[in-house]
């Protein structure tokens, strides 16, 4: 990871002075963003930090998402159909497309099929010569079992493309407005194959979206300059400029001062010094997300599904969500959303009950003062504001109850592949949406298949579960599949792979004078983002 990232600075920054200095006036705006991208390209990125700084700045992809309703709906494909049996979809492709250019290359033709079945192939054939490049892991594309479902995609014309799958799936159109899904110039890889630094499509992004990347220095400041051929017709401002924040505080504080015009994440405790200040503006969005402690199944005392149970009632999930999201969350209880297709209502939860707890770990012979470890997360995120904090209310009720838990943190890349290995014992987590599916909590975080990707955190497989979630994909009704997930969620229950804490409103904040921006299903938008 660390490898990665250094090597796509010093290629990036080689490309422009190291002391460009930032262009000033309205048509720059500053956004502090909270880490380094792992990578500009999101096929090969698994943080949302990294999607913000690729995905959602210098590319689009077939579809995106209604803002309001979160359906699919067209981008850079115009219509799609689907075959009776589910197993065949054809988009036809937008046309006049313009991919931009680079130091490196100028394309010669528009956005075509060729990049569609490109950016397909390059995640789906381990043979496909882009398969390997940048170490290339496509573990977004494998989480959600596209892998195993594409059996073909082939172009019919340059602007109509079909897809065959193996069996229907009810969450697939969806999946094409995942950032993984982003599409990269086939004409470009080309040339770059030939020029022997195919590394350079990963390093140096041509994309069709609203930013062209211009300079990246790592930790520090990414440069990118408006696409003056986009689409979607003119990017209102022409520099826009990611300064790398990691710290909640710090990114407040140069809001504050105008060193930059929108910062994500804030923490709940500065809501009021933002509502209280004139100059700045705090965003709520509506999400579709889930925070949670994962135990690991696959280690004791966590293979034991009363231990897992009586950590769950040793644990104030309401006092947590209380003094930690203050009013910017609400307790959880499924690993689906509220408000998603198969949340089920009248799913029960385990209240805050230490003497149950207490019982239920003597009748699993689990002995007074066991020790675990609790990883906790280096970042903020809206279903989980402050880790830390979390982490030691969990490990006082733990306390409590004869559980002695350890907690632990790593820097983020490293924290997120540790846990993709199983390595923890428990570990704070979360999932925001991606696509709206209810396929994306239910099956990509708990799927048995999942557990091989590693977006199971838990590592747990429930045969009873997993053919429920399984059916449920293949199910084409809303109503039945809604009645599967309900079903998929009492088995859940009853063996605790997580103690789901908390669902959480995405919060940000802007200098008052800016318009335009806006975060969504998709992510943050900055297409239209200007500063009147």
């Amino acid at each position: 990871m660390f490898a990665r990232k250094t090597y796509l600075a010093l290629a990036l920054s080689a490309l422009l002075p190291a002391g460009a200095a930032m262009a000033a006036g309205n048509d720059t705006l500053i956004y502090c963003s909270e880490a380094s991208p792992e990578s500009f390209n999101p096929q090969i990125a698994s943080s949302g930090p990294s999607f913000v700084a690729s995905s959602q700045t210098l590319y689009n992809r077939l579809i995106t998402f209604d803002p309001v309703k979160n359906t699919p709906v067209p981008s850079l494909a115009t219509a799609w159909t689907i075959s009776p049996d589910g197993k065949t979809y054809t988009f036809t492709l937008r046309q006049g497309v313009k991919f931009n250019s680079n130091k490196f290359f100028t394309p010669t033709r528009d956005f075509n099929a060729d990049d569609v079945i490109f950016s397909v192939m390059r995640q789906k054939d381990p043979n496909h010569p882009y398969h390997k490049v940048s170490q290339g892991s496509y573990e977004y594309f494998n989480d959600v079992g596209l892998d195993k479902l594409i059996k073909d995609v082939k172009k019919i014309d340059d602007y109509h493309v079909q897809f065959e799958l193996t069996e229907p799936n009810a969450a697939f159109l969806a999946d094409w407005g995942m950032d993984f899904a982003s599409i990269l110039s086939a004409e470009y890889a080309d040339a770059m194959m030939k020029k022997g630094t195919p590394e350079n499509v990963d390093n140096w992004p041509v994309g069709t979206g609203p930013y062209v990347l211009q300079q990246y220095k790592t930790d520090s400041q990414i440069r990118y300059l408006a696409n003056p051929h986009y689409w979607e017709g003119d990017v209102p401002t022409k520099h826009l400029i990611f300064a790398i924040t990691p710290n909640v505080e710090t990114r407040l504080a140069k809001l504050q001062t105008n060193e930059c015009q929108i910062i994500p994440a804030p923490s709940p405790v500065q809501f009021d010094i933002i509502n209280k200040n004139k100059d700045l503006t705090l965003h709520a969005v509506e999400a579709l997300n889930v925070g949670y402690l994962a135990f690991n199944t696959e280690k004791k005392p966590f293979d034991n599904a009363l231990v897992r149970q009586a950590l769950n009632y040793a644990t104030d999930k309401k006092a947590i969500v209380n003094a930690v999201f203050m009013g910017s969350g609400t307790v959880a209880k499924s690993p689906l959303p509220p408000n998603m297709l198969g949340y089920k209502k009248d799913l029960p939860d385990y209240g805050y009950d230490p003497e149950k707890a207490k019982a239920l770990l003597r009748q699993a012979g689990v002995a007074e003062g066991t020790e675990v470890t609790l990883w906790s997360m280096p970042v903020q995120r809206p279903y989980n504001p402050n880790s830390r904090r979390i982490a030691e209310m969990i490990q006082n009720d733990w306390a409590k109850v004869g559980v002695k838990a350890k907690i632990v943190t790593f820097e983020w890349g490293e924290y997120l592949s540790g846990m993709r290995k199983g390595e923890h014992d428990s570990a704070l987590f979360g999932w925001m949406s991606d696509n709206g599916d209810p396929d994306n909590f239910a099956d990509t975080l708990l799927g048995c298949n999942s557990i091989k990707t590693g977006s199971n955190a838990a590592r747990w497989c429930d045969k009873g579960y997993d053919g429920l979630v399984q059916k449920a994909k293949l199910t084409s009704d809303p109503a039945a599949r809604a009645r599967l997930y309900g079903e998929a969620q009492e088995i859940f229950y009853q063996q605790a792979p997580w103690i789901a804490l908390a669902n959480g409103k995405t919060f940000y904040a802007t200098r008052s004078n800016v318009s335009g921006f806006s975060v969504s299903l998709m992510g943050s938008d900055f297409s239209k983002a200007k500063l009147n």
